[in-house]
């Protein structure tokens, strides 16, 4: 006979399965909204410019690059358009940084101020990997193929 801590328990984990979409929809707005902002701030100069003030041209190479890839993967990733194949984008660009700015200063991301690059790959990473969750543009502006028919046998 189960323990009532064991049946609380088994309730609670189902309330979770049931967020577990809503839980992660949250994750990417709060995730593209804070990239999208990343590219703004380059580009355009506002809250705050970019690193080091100021703004950067969108064709240079690499920080006007990676700066357009921020806004616009960031807006996708917020919107749940193209999620995956913005996140997989977002997920690279995030990895060259790192290991193209800040992995020559030292080894650690806390050391070589990193972290925020670091955080970002995989988060853009694990959103590949999952989807966008609920409320999504994605699939309601993007319709799925459906499964080819196989066609009738004919005797």
């Amino acid at each position: 006979m189960p323990s009532a801590i064991s049946t609380a328990v088994s309730s609670a984990g189902r309330q979770a399965d049931l967020a577990r979409p809503y839980a992660l929809a949250l994750f990417r707005v709060v995730v593209g909204l804070l990239f999208a902002c990343h590219g703004a701030a380059s580009l355009f100069g506002v809250l705050g410019g970019a690193p080091g003030g100021g703004t950067v041209s969108a064709g240079s190479w690499p920080d006007g690059y990676a700066s357009v890839i921020e806004l616009v993967g960031g807006v996708l990733v917020l919107t749940g358009l193209l999620t995956r194949a913005a996140a997989f984008v977002a997920s690279g660009s995030m990895a060259f940084a790192y290991f193209h700015v800040h992995q020559s200063h030292a080894l650690w991301p806390i050391q070589n101020g990193g972290e925020p690059s670091v955080m970002f790959c995989w988060a853009f990473l694990l959103l590949v990997f999952t989807g966008p969750g609920a409320l999504a543009l994605g699939p309601a502006l993007v319709p799925r193929r459906r499964a080819a028919e196989p066609a009738p046998v004919v005797a």
